[in-house]
């Protein structure tokens, strides 16, 4: 049978310009772990190697924008800044709101400077801060390396996803009746979708990248031992499948969801190679057409702390018992003592992209629970909505209004670890959708109907 391809397709087809890049951030000097305040000692012993991977996009003669996916529990927006400032220094500007910077929250990955700084309950001694100075300077430096090198690869390019399902993150919160703690509750809520987003050459003969999300922590392993956990196995997996491309992996809105089963390396192939296979499942399968143009649009909101604690109750804590508790009290204490004012809010930038009218991806900083992409699937197009955490900054936990009034550690406790002064105060899931809401285009708040086309060419049409 011959197939006609109209020439609104094939100009559509050739619209995009795409380029992708990977680098080693395996560093070779010992360097403390991030993720668990109970390892004391740098890490030395590499278990997998570590990567930072681009992906350059353009529609026809827009500008440029780029996503990168770090493995890493959580690149600071400092660093972020840092690269956007260094490729603009070089000629490479980039538009704050079109550059995506995605962590995948793997806890055997070095500690970066400025993220989880109460994390070990007590000062580092001065050669392990040394190693994580260097650190983050070498990954802001191979940052700006692969954003630079993806940029100069663009070719014509078309983008297609699809979104297919994983089942091994389960929600963590179980309620006693000493209140909510971190435990295998499988009645919890759960975001198992598995989103993709697929970059080919312009003739369709070639697989530049793939790009996918999941919303679940990577806590599958514990060790001191450099490893990507079942994020950096997934990436491996697919780059042996699909060795000429490149595999960027983020982390959904799984604040509050664990791998299981865990804590053994067996577990954590077997969860990276589910989200290779179903990747490749939906690879070989028909694709739903991206087109463009990439619009993207970002917005900085404050998000309030509940009262702050007064300088009589600091210096109760700081004779705590417990030295996470003291020590978070004692940092607060020295920077009252220095005449600074402890922040009544945390600056919190939302960022909104839409491939024209066919998807929407909603970016939010920090360790986000699942309620918030289910929400947004509610309120948006469910088939058309992708929403990931982690991006841009991850400075703490960011718990729904439910999972506020439950309290525990996502509500409140894990506030302490990244020495914010006190839990949030109550609404700020409200401040984030609606911001969010005012970000997405109106049209994704209509639900579409996908059919397809036609049985033989499994083309795409809308109803």
């Amino acid at each position: 049978m011959l197939l006609v391809h109209s020439p609104l397709l094939a100009e559509q087809a050739v619209a995009w310009k795409a380029g992708a890049a990977d680098v080693d951030i395996t560093p070779d000097y010992p360097v403390r772990l991030s993720g668990y305040g109970s390892r004391t000692e740098e890490a030395t012993k590499v278990a997998q190697r570590l990567h930072a991977n681009a992906l350059a996009l353009q529609w026809r003669g827009d500008k440029p924008a780029v996503l990168v996916c770090v493995d890493n529990c959580g690149v600071p927006g400092a660093v972020r800044a840092e690269v956007l400032k260094r490729l603009a220094a070089g000629g490479r500007a980039l538009a704050d709101e079109r550059f995506a910077l995605h962590s995948t929250h793997t806890h055997c990955a070095p500690m970066l400077k400025g993220v989880l700084t109460c994390l070990f309950g007590e000062d580092l001694p001065a050669e392990h801060a040394k190693h994580i100075e260097r650190y983050t300077e070498d990954l802001t430096a191979h940052i700006v390396s692969i954003v630079t090198r993806a940029l100069d690869k663009m070719v014509p390019a078309k983008l297609e996803w699809n979104v297919g399902k994983v089942y091994f993150a389960f929600n963590r919160r179980l309620k006693t009746d000493a209140g909510f703690q971190n435990a295998q509750n499988f009645s919890g809520p759960t975001d198992r979708a598995l989103p993709v987003l697929c970059v080919r050459s312009a003739d369709g003969q070639k697989l530049i990248a793939t790009h996918i999300s999941y919303a679940c922590h990577c806590t599958t392993l514990g060790i001191n031992e450099l490893h990507g956990d079942w994020a950096g196995l997934a990436h491996e997996e697919l780059e042996l499948r699909f060795p000429d491309s490149v595999c960027l992996i983020a982390v959904g809105c799984g604040a509050d969801q664990n791998p299981y089963p865990r804590r053994e390396n067996r577990f954590a192939v077997d969860h990276g190679v589910s989200i290779a296979k179903e990747t490749v499942r939906l690879i070989n399968s028909p694709m739903q057409t991206l087109n463009g143009p990439l619009n993207c649009a970002q917005r900085e909101v404050m998000l309030p702390y509940d009262t702050l604690p007064k300088q009589e109750e600091w210096q109760a804590r700081a004779a705590d018992p417990n030295k996470w508790t003291a020590y978070h009290a004692r940092q607060h204490l020295a920077m009252l003592g220095r005449g600074e004012k402890i922040p009544s809010a945390l600056p919190y930038s939302i960022q909104v992209w839409n491939y024209g009218s066919d998807l929407i991806t909603i970016n939010l900083p920090g360790e986000v629970v699942v309620d918030y992409s289910l929400r947004f699937k509610r309120e948006f197009d469910p088939a058309r909505t992708w929403v990931n955490g982690y991006t841009n900054d991850v400075p703490c936990y960011i718990p729904s209004q439910r999972v506020w009034e439950e309290g525990g550690y996502e509500g409140g406790g894990a506030m302490v670890y990244y020495g914010r002064p006190t839990r949030f105060a109550s609404g700020i899931e409200d401040i984030i959708a609606g911001t969010v809401k005012e970000l997405v285009p109106q049209d994704f708040s209509t639900r579409r109907v996908m059919v397809p086309a036609s049985p033989l060419s499994g083309e795409i049409r809308r109803q």
